[in-house]
């Protein structure tokens, strides 16, 4: 199964879970991984070159940061650029179809704080609910996001242990778990 991680970090070289996850995902056959800011650093995004990586895999994982409740500006850019319609979608747009799609996000807070009664008043899966509707529009089989929770408080062991994972769940050839609730989310 060939894999297409979209990394989008602006500032990867200080970050330490999406790097760190990164790094891990190199170690696995089969993966490509586009950084988005590296490739674009000046926002002027090459459509057909980032068609052609999309075409080739089986499976696409956005990784990124959560900024602000989203993704970080690039990414959005990249989405509205290059998932065109008669393209990925629409009665002609066919080529992402049946694509397993993951999404593997960081974010500041504990999970504690993604709960309707917590700090952001939503669950983080609530939040990441516009890429499922994307996944769904283009035809992907939407999976049940990777998430990695406290990435400014979590310690080496626990970002290994998450790389560990992250690895592991990268190198899955069946299907993915589908999207629905977290094990240790719950309606709270």
């Amino acid at each position: 199964m060939k894999t297409l991680i979209i990394l989008a970090h602006p500032h990867l070289d200080t970050s330490r879970v999406n790097q760190k996850l990164a790094n891990a995902a190199t170690r696995i056959d089969n993966i490509e991984i586009r950084d988005l800011y590296k490739l674009y650093p000046d926002f002027k995004i090459n459509v057909v070159a980032e068609q052609a990586a999309l075409k080739k895999a089986d499976r696409i994982v956005f990784q990124f940061p959560i900024y602000w409740y989203s993704s970080p500006a690039l990414l959005k850019q990249w989405e509205d650029a290059v998932l065109t319609h008669g393209w990925a979608y629409g009665s002609t747009g066919h080529q992402l179809q049946n694509k397993e799609f993951l999404l593997s996000v960081s974010v500041g807070g504990g999970q504690e704080h993604y709960t309707r009664t917590g700090l952001h008043g939503y669950r983080l899966a609530e939040l990441l609910r516009p890429f499922q509707s994307m996944a769904g529009m283009v035809g992907m089989k939407y999976s049940r996001p990777f998430i990695t929770f406290g990435a400014r408080t979590i310690t080496d062991g626990e970002l290994q242990n998450q790389a560990d994972h992250y690895v592991k769940l990268l190198q899955t050839v069946t299907p993915l778990p589908k999207f629905g609730l977290l094990e240790t989310e719950s309606d709270s």
